[in-house]
This record gives C-alpha cells, sequence and structure tokens, in this order.
C-alpha cells in the first residue's frame, strides 16, 4: 500500500484526479485544516524547511495549506506523520524546450506568472531556447489526490482564496533582501526629538570600556548621555553583562549604538523601549555631540569611497587568485554558498566550520534523529537548521559536475532537468540572525565575530553527549603582577581563539615602507595616482612574541598596597584546544574614527608549536597578591528612599550572579563572590570562587553585619526587604505551563532576578535529578523546546576542555578584501584531501596559489602526539 502511495505521490498523478464534482465534497473533512495567510504568517513556498529542494526540484515543493511550511517529497511524509495536516499545495517548474519559430528573449517566458513572482530564474539555461511553465495543484494525503489549480468554478470559496493568497505571498526573507532591507528597519519614535546631555563628554576612536566593569567588547554608546556600556551577556558568559540595558531601566535613555559598527553608510542602533534595531536619520548629528564626525568618514585614505572601487587591487587580486585559471572542483565538500548581499562573513565561517570531523557527526550524522525530533517549526530550530546547512554542504547533491554536451541534447528533448550547484544560506540565516542588530542587517560583518556567535548559539543548542564547539574551547591562564610589590594573581578565564596582534615594528622591509609612505604622501599632494602598493612583511614569531609579552593592566588596584598603582599582565594556555582557531588583529581605528585596516603579510606557518606557551601557574619564589576585596564605592543615589533610616539591601549584580551560576557554582557562593568583589565583573568574582572554594561556608548565604537585624526589622512592616523574594506568580506559572516543575522554576526565576529569558536558559544548563527529569519529559511541549528529547545534560564539573599537545598543522584560513570589516568581501581556503581549495561564494575551485601570508582567521588542527 505504501509504494502504490508513493508511487501516485510521486509518479504523474494524473490517475488519481477528482472528477469536479466532487471535489467540494472531497474537501469537507479538511475545511477546517486550510488557512488564509494573515499578514504575519510567512509562507515558505521557494524551500524546503528540511532540504534545499524547491519548486525547481525534480520533485517540485509541498506547501502546508495550515502552517505554511514548505517540504521536498522526501520530507512531506514525515510532516504529514507528525501533524496529520493532509492539505498541500505542490509547486513545481518545468523548464521546456521552446517551440520552433518563437520569438526569442533576453529572459525565459513565464506562462503562469502569478505563481512565483519571487523564484529566481537559473542562470545556466541558455534563454532563447528554453522557457518556463508552472504548475500548481492540491494534493491530499495520504492517497495523494490531486486538484490542478487554478479551478475556480469547482473549489470551495474558502480554498480558492487561500491557494491565490499562497501564489500571491511575497518572500518570508524580505529583510535580508537589498531593496527592501531598509524599508524593514523602522525609525525610532525617539530619533527625531531625541535629548542629548550636555555633559562635555567626548568618544575617542579606540581604547573603550565598559564604565561599569572591565569588558571591552560588545560596547554601546548610550546616545543620550554617552554613557559607554556592555550589551546582553550569553549562555556561555561571552557577550557582555547587560549594563547598557540596566542603564536604560535606571535612566529611561532609549537609544544606543554599537560602537565599531559605525561606517558612512550608518552604524547599528538599537532602541531600548522599542526592543528591536531601529533606524536614527539623525544618526550623524547625534554622533556629532559626542565627538564623532561621520562626514569625515564619508572619504577614505585615498579620497574615494570604499563601496564603490576596489581601493587595494592588488589585495583583491591575490586573495581571489585572479589571473590564474582555476579547476571547478564538484562532489560532497564541494558545495558553494549563495552570497545574499554581503552574507559571505557567514559562508566562509560555514565552510570552516563543516570541514571539522566533530561538526560533520553532530548535525550531519544525527540528520535523521534531528529531523524526526524537530519542532512543528522547523525553521525555528537551530540543530534542523545546522543539519540541512551541513547536509547541504557534504552531500554532494547540490554540487555535480555539468553533463556533457551529447546528454544535455538527450536530455533537452524531453524536459530539462535543471543542474543544482551550490545552496543559498536564506533560512540558516534568517535564524540565526534574528534578533541581533548586527547579522540580521545587509551590511557585511565581522567574520570572527559571526564565528563567536555562532559558538555561543551551539552552546545553547547542543544535542548529544558531546558538544562539537568543545574542539575550540581552552583555558587562558592569566598572571597580574603589581609593579610596585612584585607580588602576583594567577586566574584562569575560557576563550574560543586566540588574538595576535600585528607587530608593526617588526617589519622586514622597513624600508621600503618609508619609502612607499613619502611617495604617497607626495602623490596624495600633487594629485597624482598613488604608487604602487608596498606591503609590510612581519614575521610571524615577532608576532606570537607581542602575544606573550606582558601588557600594562589599566586602574589596576594592588589589593598588597591597598590603592591603584601600576600592574602587568601575561597570557598562557592553561589548555591546548583541539582545533586552535588564530585571529590576527588587522582591523582598527584611527583618527576622527575612519576603519583602518593593516595590510601586510604574516608568513604563517604551515605546522605550528606553542607548547613554549603552556601555563606554569605559581611558581618558587612568587608570593600572591592577598585576596583583598577593593573597597565599595556607593554612588549618591538622587532618588528618594522609602526607608532612609534602614540599611539598604545588598547591591549585587545578578548577571554577574548568573554567570557564575551557569558554571555548576552553588548560587549562595556565586552571590558572596560578586558581593565580596565589589561588582567588578564575573571574571574577578571567579577568581574569589577559586579562592574560597574549600572554606566550610562556601555555600552558606551571604551574611552582612549589621544587616540582618535591620531588614528583618523592616520585613516586619513592610515584607519588602530581603534577598530571597519569591518570585512573581505569573511567572512561575508561565514556566511550568512548558512542562518544568514548579520549584525548579522558582529557583531558575530566583537565580536571574525575575528576569524570564535567562531562568529559561538557566534550567536548559541545570538539568533536574535523573528521576525528576523523565517524568517532566512525558509533559514537555515541543512545540516550546525545539529538539527537546535529545537535549543534552549540561555538567557541573566546569568548562570542558580537550587538552593536548600544542603542536599544530593548518588546514584553513579566511580571507578579508577591504579596508574594513564593515566592507569589502571575504574569501576561505580549506585543505581537502591533500590539495588547498579555495570557496568563493559559489564558486568552489583548486587553489593554484593559496594566500597564505594575507588571511584574517586561521584554523590549526592538533597533531598527534
Amino acid at each position: 500500500l505504501q509504494c502504490m502511495q508513493r508511487a501516485a505521490l510521486f509518479g504523474s498523478g494524473r490517475d488519481a484526479q477528482m472528477a469536479a464534482g466532487d471535489l467540494g465534497e472531497l474537501l469537507v473533512p479538511y475545511m477546517p485544516t486550510i488557512r488564509v495567510p494573515k499578514s504575519g504568517d510567512r509562507v515558505y513556498k521557494t524551500e524546503c524547511a528540511f532540504s534545499y529542494e524547491s519548486p525547481d526540484s525534480e520533485g517540485g515543493l509541498y506547501v502546508c495549506m495550515n502552517t505554511f511550511l514548505g517540504f521536498g517529497r522526501e520530507h512531506v511524509e514525515r510532516h504529514y506523520r507528525k501533524t496529520g495536516q493532509c492539505v498541500y499545495m505542490h509547486l513545481k517548474r518545468h523548464v521546456i524546450e521552446k517551440v520552433p519559430g518563437a520569438s526569442g528573449g533576453a529572459l525565459p517566458k513565464r506562462r503562469n506568472t502569478v505563481l512565483f513572482l519571487d523564484l529566481e530564474t537559473n542562470g545556466d539555461l541558455n534563454n532563447d531556447d528554453f522557457e518556463y511553465e508552472d504548475e500548481a495543484k492540491l494534493v491530499i494525503f495520504p492517497d495523494h489526490y490531486e486538484i490542478p489549480l487554478p479551478n475556480i468554478e469547482e473549489l470551495p470559496a474558502l480554498v480558492t482564496i487561500a491557494c491565490d493568497a499562497v501564489l500571491s505571498s511575497k518572500s518570508p526573507y524580505r529583510k535580508q533582501d537589498p531593496d527592501s532591507w531598509e524599508e524593514e528597519l523602522q525609525v525610532s519614535k525617539h530619533a527625531k526629538a531625541l535629548v542629548q546631555i550636555d555633559n562635555g563628554v567626548r568618544i575617542p576612536p579606540s581604547g573603550w570600556k565598559c564604565s561599569k566593569c572591565d569588558l571591552r567588547e560588545n560596547l554601546w554608546l548610550n546616545l543620550t548621555d554617552g554613557s559607554v556600556l556592555c550589551g546582553k551577556w550569553f549562555f556561555d558568559g561571552s557577550g557582555g553583562n547587560g549594563h547598557a540595558l540596566e542603564h536604560y531601566k535606571e535612566m529611561g535613555y532609549p537609544l544606543a549604538v554599537k560602537l565599531g559598527t559605525i561606517t558612512p553608510d550608518g552604524a547599528d542602533v538599537y532602541s531600548f523601549d522599542e526592543e528591536e534595531a531601529v533606524s536614527d536619520p539623525h544618526i550623524a548629528k547625534h554622533l556629532a555631540h559626542f565627538g564623532i564626525d561621520m562626514l569625515q568618514m564619508h572619504v577614505t585614505e585615498n579620497g574615494l569611497r570604499d563601496n564603490n572601487i576596489k581601493p587595494r587591487i592588488s589585495e583583491w587580486e591575490v586573495i581571489q587568485e585572479s589571473g590564474v585559471k582555476l579547476k571547478p572542483m564538484y562532489g560532497p565538500g564541494y558545495t558553494g554558498m549563495k552570497n545574499l548581499g554581503n552574507s559571505c562573513y557567514l559562508s566562509v565561517v560555514m565552510q570552516a566550520i563543516f570541514s571539522i570531523p566533530e561538526f560533520q557527526r553532530a548535525y550531519v550524522g544525527n540528520l535523521p534523529r534531528i529531523f524526526d525530533y524537530s519542532p512543528l517549526d522547523p525553521t525555528q530550530d537551530f540543530n534542523t537548521q545546522m543539519a540541512k546547512l551541513g547536509h547541504g554542504l557534504l552531500s554532494g547533491q547540490y554540487s555535480k559536475p555539468p553533463m556533457k554536451s551529447e546528454l544535455i541534447e538527450q536530455v533537452m528533448k524531453e524536459e530539462h532537468k535543471p543542474q543544482h550547484n551550490g545552496i543559498s544560506p536564506r533560512m540558516f540565516k534568517a535564524f540565526v540572525s534574528k534578533g541581533h542588530p548586527e547579522f540580521s542587517s545587509n551590511r557585511q560583518q565581522d567574520a570572527q565575530e559571526f564565528f563567536l556567535h555562532l559558538i555561543n548559539l551551539v552552546e545553547r543548542n547542543r544535542i548529544g553527549s558531546e558538544n562539537p564547539s568543545d574542539v575550540f574551547r581552552f583555558l587562558v591562564e592569566e598572571r597580574t603582577q603589581c609593579c610596585q610589590s612584585r607580588k602576583v594573581r594567577y586566574t584562569e578565564r575560557v576563550d574560543y581563539l586566540m588574538q595576535l596582534p600585528v607587530a608593526m615594528e617588526a617589519a622586514m622591509n622597513r624600508d621600503e615602507l618609508i619609502a612607499y609612505e613619502l611617495k604617497r604622501r607626495e602623490a596624495e599632494a600633487a594629485r597624482r595616482p598613488p604608487p604602487e602598493l608596498v606591503r609590510a612583511k612581519i614575521p610571524f614569531s615577532a608576532c606570537l612574541q607581542a602575544f606573550s609579552e606582558p601588557e600594562n593592566v589599566e586602574d589596576f588596584w594592588s589589593s598588597a598596597l591597598q590603592a591603584k598603582s601600576a600592574g602587568v599582565k601575561t597570557s598562557r594556555f592553561a589548555s591546548f584546544p583541539e582545533y586552535l582557531v588564530v585571529q590576527i588583529k588587522k582591523f582598527t581605528f584611527g583618527l576622527d574614527w575612519i576603519p583602518q585596516k593593516l595590510d601586510v603579510s604574516v608568513d604563517m606557518p604551515d605546522l605550528l608549536d606553542i607548547n613554549h606557551l603552556r601555563a606554569t601557574g605559581l611558581q618558587a619564589g612568587e608570593e600572591e597578591l592577598p585576596d583583598i576585596a577593593p573597597p565599595i564605592i556607593i554612588p549618591d543615589d538622587p532618588k528618594d528612599r522609602m526607608m532612609n533610616h534602614f540599611m539598604e539591601p545588598p547591591d549585587i549584580d545578578e548577571s554577574s550572579v548568573m554567570q557564575l551560576a551557569e558554571m555548576g557554582f552553588p548560587l549562595e557562593a556565586c552571590r558572596k563572590a560578586v558581593y565580596y568583589t565589589g561588582n567588578m565583573g564575573a571574571e574577578v568574582a571567579f577568581n574569589w570562587i577559586i579562592a574560597h572554594m574549600e572554606e566550610p561556608d562556601f555555600a552558606e548565604p551571604l551574611a552582612i553585619p549589621g544587616y540582618e537585624a535591620v531588614a528583618s526589622a523592616g520585613a516586619a512592616g513592610l515584607g519588602a526587604i530581603g534577598l530571597d523574594n519569591q518570585p512573581p506568580e505569573e511567572m512561575v506559572a508561565l514556566i511550568t505551563s512548558m512542562g518544568f516543575q514548579r520549584n525548579v522554576a522558582i529557583q531558575a526565576l530566583k537565580a536571574t532576578n525575575n528576569n524570564l529569558e535567562h531562568a529559561l536558559d538557566w534550567i536548559f544548563s541545570h538539568p533536574e535529578p535523573e528521576e525528576e527529569s523523565e517524568s517532566a519529559s512525558d509533559v514537555m511541549d515541543m512545540e516550546n523546546n525545539a529538539n527537546a528529547n535529545i537535549l543534552a545534560e549540561a555538567g557541573s564539573e566546569g568548562p570542558r576542555i580537550k587538552d593536548g599537545s600544542g603542536r599544530y598543522e593548518l588546514f584553513g584560513f579566511i580571507s578579508h578584501m577591504g579596508t574594513s570589516t564593515m566592507s569589502g568581501h571575504y574569501v576561505c581556503h580549506l585543505k581537502k584531501e591533500g590539495r588547498w581549495v579555495i570557496y568563493n561564494d559559489l564558486k568552489v575551485c583548486a587553489s593554484e596559489r593559496p594566500p597564505r601570508d594575507l588571511g584574517y582567521i586561521y584554523f590549526y588542527r592538533r597533531i598527534p602526539s
């Protein structure tokens, strides 16, 4: 029976067509399941949720008439079995040979132009000889009855309206289309009348730091008062401590711009009040208030706009291996990715990621299981989309060599079967960039930032017993020394890549560089064309030496002196990762906020040995800095105090507490660590925890002399002062409705200061005991918990690392062309089957001259000892 059904589904289906008079009666039982798309619905009529099948594919595409999800013929039955949804619209594009004598044209004719308005044409066809014929029909499961469309007379009115709405719907990826992105980014309601305080704040072009902690990345400039504060924190502790959002909640200043994203074309602006990325038409004026002159940024070093020309022609040619005839590569692992408009930063990272066996096994190896346990909307599930992308790149299904001319001629006599070369990562990009102010835009981004963003998503959605991102994780030992007392402190932190500074002072062609700079200035003054570029040649050994040298610690407070003092910090590897990612720090900001790129050549080695950078820990003769917290400075509070005669509850940075709790430490210990280190951030508090773990009262509640008696007396009258207030009942009810136990919901909300989003992250990283989690999983809502049955249990043993030898072999690198990460283009070179291959969007070719010295991010694998 199943074979007969599949034959009816995948064959012509003409025997299954119903008589016209029976159509209305046939559809009556299914009418409640057929919906008309509303304005907020996304209709996926061009791509399968599980694969890259489309109406162009041999089996066409099936669109569910209830959820409007698209499925290739290999995946539609899974959706039918899981949901019971019976009615699908089958869409198929045929490419046929033109009738002899038909007039030629620039594009193939479309006979049914209303069907696929946003379906891309196949550029490989000879447009003079072939034309399109689009076909649509309703298919009813499980008997696979087919109803050709349009069929207005026989179909019920509701079905006709629903079909017309599906066929005329717009692309669900409108935000990623270059022509429509600016329309999607709404102008903030605060932009026109934004109040800016005249407080004399001037923002420098570099050297930023969060004013409430020590973070130097993911920083946001508040456009009202000029405060520089860190952004949202992530599951693995990266990203930030959320001080920018806290500042808004305290002061109500709505708009902030991300530092590092300011270009002549604009900047990434976020509205805390509107809770979304927004457009600010007055951004130039708002930035000028704090000394940032965007008008000067319209001009690059040679006086021409960066996005109109290729200012460094030689760099573009060398990295893309222009002028050399490259042999195209086809088959598994040699699949290109379409550039969606400045999406090459995503493509090169994903090509590198899926060349690593651990990621191949985690997603492509587990593909059947991931797909079977996917939620009802697989387009919104990270693991499903990772498995889909990995399969698309590795299967070879979308990387087939062109057919021989005689075969093409034979096939074209009947019907053209289009070649599927390359994949379009629209669905993947739409999901992984959702809600991110930078990656959701259509502007070029930093591949290094996207790499860390992806690792964060992998961490949050881990499956199975192993996490593939473990291969990148390593521990860094930081040794801080007080220059006056000579005492030291050792701390450890987690990292995923090694950032190498560019040692410009060690350039081997210094005389040539000086001569070139003189000629360049003379040519600029005389308005002559610039001389031929001379690129600085930097020894890799000098960059490695610069990495290992001590650096000054700003605002260092010495516990030995009980005062601020000069301090230096050195970094070493407490563990070596299985795969070492090395970033060359080429990007910086010059005067007047002009983004600059150091156009240098670094002789990166094929074989790398960094065993000499192994951490040693406290050495004989070294004396540790006393474990004394710096004094807590309590700022004046301008607000009226409800009980100014009582002592206020201690101010504890709950976001830092949360980060420490995610590592598996007891909640009360985390609160004490943050309190006793003066809210200086999770990293400082982590050091306190390491130093006090063996103490008998390590996990006891925080006890502050002089506070408890006052708090208990006040609580009797007010009922509001205390450290452990009960979370709001509506939040508890919301979490329990998702299938979690009440005690778990209360514990999670308490641990995250009643932040619902953080509480859900906390629950997934603090699994229940085994006997309790089994009963909870029975009632877990699959729709709200993607891949719920295979979510991994995060261990509480601390960071997972795979330590080993520090000897590595180069197997890939990502290169950037252009003057800034906000513009230009990325390509990727990977070593496969003993030879280098270049991945340049859809083009995948054997590399003849891999430019190893011009890379931006390098990927090394450990050499087995």
